[in-house]
């Protein structure tokens, strides 16, 4: 009892200093106040609750069954659409700050808005080695179904959250796509509602133009039903073998070495400042050495990159076993970084071991509830970007990132690009090795604007033949934009499948520019 009224005490006294500071002050400088105690308890009950469905569906096989169900009754909307005489473009009626993308979407006001609740895994066909899922399944989600099955998919991005509707509409990356590419290259067919009301299958031999669009065109040629997805055989660890690097053409010399063996299952690289790094290179096993096992996912372990840079401080190399699942979400606790940000104690060995277990705070969330203020405060003084160039541009794109931005760390993910038609591929006619270079926080170059410092890095990023994540806030025009990404296809499909009235050009939707 006298527990409880400590607690109560506790919170009548957090009350009354938050009304004392005001609710705005206390989000915008205590965030980790409000996220502690209110987001952290309320993830904890968004992941019970899906699980609790997630369950629920497998245990009666409700999935398969109401799928075809649910996708006519995302057709009648379409047509209901058409017959009040296609007025305003449609979109998905998933709330914008459902999504992990930062962005904030303002057009789900002023469009139609098409409800599609499709969340379940369908069908795991062995013998094809595919499984067959619905657009809101998320990887969490998918790589909890799959582990016990002994199957895993080739590429998992990171954070549990991320879709793969989202990650086929926009586009997706993990330490394996120096082998299997992005995550659309391991993706064997896609099922779409067109603007029509029609349902329509394509893969790369069954209205190929229609597959190879699909992929970056953010929802602007039809709503994504269903997806297939190749499979791959699940082991049980990954050996990490981390090697401190130091030098900027050491760091590049190396890393571009590690991403062309393909004996390496896995290949990453945290830059700590423009001349320190740790690349990290990873097989996968069945067997472990016991005393170097690290379950890295437990909720009171070190967040991942920290215990990364524990090897570049000691200078030394070291080999790992690191269970498979929590290595693909081993950056999942902390946002990969984003995190220290919000809670600055957050991987204090004290926090870790009593509250670690809520963390990390659903991104969906921290949207809902971030405020005018925050958002503001975030588009000016803060930089979520990926950007991808080709590998052989790494030293000067480094460089071009720490003059225009003085982000660390930095992300370095290798993957082999393949010359399929669409609005992202190379140069020339072959497969092209590329790096997704990520900078997630705070710049610290002086006199950063976030509008001048992103354009002049798109612009580098265009002059060397690269590409920008759609997820992130894009500055560029509609000139520019189309120079980055081959619209020929799109343009072609979206005039051939009546997609002008339906649906905003893919500038129109996620562009800056465009939405202001």
């Amino acid at each position: 009892m006298s527990a409880l009224w400590s607690v109560g005490a506790g919170l009548l006294l957090l009350l009354l200093w938050v009304r004392h500071r005001g609710l705005e002050a206390v989000l915008v400088h205590h965030r980790w106040v409000f996220v502690c105690f209110f987001l952290l308890p309320l993830s904890i009950l968004f992941d019970i609750y899906y699980q609790l469905r997630a369950w629920a569906v497998w245990r009666l096989h409700s999935a398969p069954r109401l799928h075809a169900q649910r996708v006519r009754q995302i057709q009648e909307q379409v047509r209901e659409w058409k017959n009040e005489g296609n007025k305003r473009y449609m979109c998905t009626g998933r709330p914008g700050w459902l999504t992990v993308s930062l962005r904030v979407g303002k057009y789900k006001k002023t469009h139609k808005n098409i409800m599609i609740n499709l969340m379940d895994v369908l069908e795991v066909d062995s013998e094809r080695e595919v499984v067959r899922v619905e657009p809101l399944v998320s990887m969490g989600q998918l790589t909890a179904y799959l582990n016990p099955m002994g199957w895993t998919i080739p590429v998992v991005p990171e954070l549990d959250d991320l879709t793969v509707g989202g990650l086929i509409m926009g586009t997706g990356i993990e330490s394996s796509s120096h082998i299997y590419g992005l995550f659309q290259h391991t993706c064997v067919a896609y099922e779409l509602v067109l603007a029509d009301g029609s349902l329509v299958r394509c893969s790369p031999t069954e209205n190929s133009d229609l597959f190879y669009a699909v992929p970056w065109s953010c929802g602007t040629l039809g709503f994504l039903v269903a997806a297939e997805i190749k499979m791959v055989p699940a082991k049980k660890y990954v050996k990490i073998h981390y090697e401190p690097v130091r030098g900027l053409q050491k760091i590049c010399e190396k890393f571009t070495e590690e991403s062309k063996k393909k004996e390496n299952s896995f290949v990453e690289g945290l830059l700590y400042s423009l001349d320190e790094a740790v690349i990290t290179t990873g097989v996968l096993t069945d067997e472990a050495e016991q005393s170097k096992i690290n379950r890295i996912g437990n909720y009171y372990k070190p967040w991942f990159f920290k215990h990364v840079e524990n090897y570049l401080k000691a200078d030394k190399t070291g080999i790992e076993y690191i269970p498979s699942r929590h290595y693909y979400h081993r950056h999942t606790r902390s946002i990969f970084w984003e995190l220290q940000d919000i809670i600055p104690f957050g991987n204090n060995p004290v926090f870790r071991y009593l509250f670690g277990w809520m963390v990390p705070p659903k991104i969906s969330l921290l949207k809902l509830t971030q405020g005018e203020a925050i958002r503001k405060l975030y588009e000016q003084h803060h930089v979520v970007q990926d950007m991808l160039v080709p590998m052989k541009s790494l030293e000067k794109s480094i460089q071009t990132f720490h003059v225009d931005l003085n982000v660390y760390p930095i992300w370095l993910c290798p993957f082999i690009l393949p010359n399929n038609p669409g609005m992202v591929h190379p140069k020339g006619d072959e497969p092209e090795l590329y790096v997704d270079i990520g900078a997630y926080g705070e710049p610290k170059r002086k006199q950063f604007e976030a509008r001048a410092s992103m354009r002049q890095m798109e612009k580098f990023v265009r002059s060397v033949h690269g590409f920008q994540m759609l997820y992130a806030d894009c500055y560029m025009t509609r000139e520019e934009f189309w120079e980055m990404f081959d619209g020929s296809l799109y343009h072609k499909l979206r005039e051939q499948m009546n997609c002008k009235d339906a649906f905003p050009e893919v500038y129109d939707k996620i562009c800056k520019a465009a939405r202001h």
